[in-house]
């Protein structure tokens, strides 16, 4: 396998290979701001999450979703990511199925943990691509995407049927080997920025 569960240490996050004994923390971590009543994402409702863990696990043993524990600087879980969609022999993969607590959004946790992703995938594995799809009205997850340096591919027209029978368009963007010295510096320079307006 080209991509496996490995712990990626940052300095106010780290990403630890998701196992049912974060199940505890997420249900919590769902249930502030009761993020799983937004239609138009799939963040299971505290009673679901452990059902969601065994569904990536299942994922995992197939190869085609490496899925993390999102742990803040105590060591709490505090959401759950993925590399997904899994292409081994072409070395690209998507980051997706993201979803994070209320309480941490907007402090620049996610641009840490995409960045330790981003890192590992390129410079580690060495992607030829990463790729990042969300609901194309989700507009708080594509300025995330955007601000990431991530470029616009296009969107998918009729995608997906979502669990409240809407369909949905799903918009497309990625980072490519070449961009990744570029976002990089971005991502670098970001995530200082955000640490010195917290200190």
């Amino acid at each position: 396998m080209w991509a496996t569960p490995v712990t990626l240490q940052g300095k106010t996050v780290s990403l630890a290979p998701l196992t049912r004994a974060h199940a505890p923390d997420l249900a919590e971590a769902s249930a502030d701001g009761d993020l799983h009543q937004l239609w138009y994402t799939a963040i299971p409702a505290p009673d679901a999450v452990e059902n969601e863990i065994a569904r990536r696990l299942s994922l995992c043993e197939t190869g085609s979703m490496v899925p993390f524990a999102i742990l803040d600087a105590n060591g709490q879980a505090v959401g759950m990511t993925t590399y997904m969609n899994i292409d081994h022999g072409n070395r690209r993969l998507e980051i997706g199925s993201t979803w994070y607590r209320k309480s941490v959004q907007r402090t620049g946790l996610n641009t840490e943990c995409k960045l330790l992703m981003l890192s590992h995938a390129f410079e580690t594995l060495d992607a030829i691509a990463v790729e990042f799809r969300t609901h194309v009205i989700n507009t708080q997850s594509r300025r995330a995407i955007e601000r990431l340096g991530a470029k616009p591919d296009g969107i998918l027209r009729s995608h997906m049927i979502m669990a409240n029978g809407t369909i949905r368009d799903t918009a497309v963007y990625s980072i490519t080997a070449a961009d990744w010295p570029t976002t990089k510096a971005h991502l670098e320079f970001q995530r200082q920025r955000n640490r010195s307006v917290t200190e």
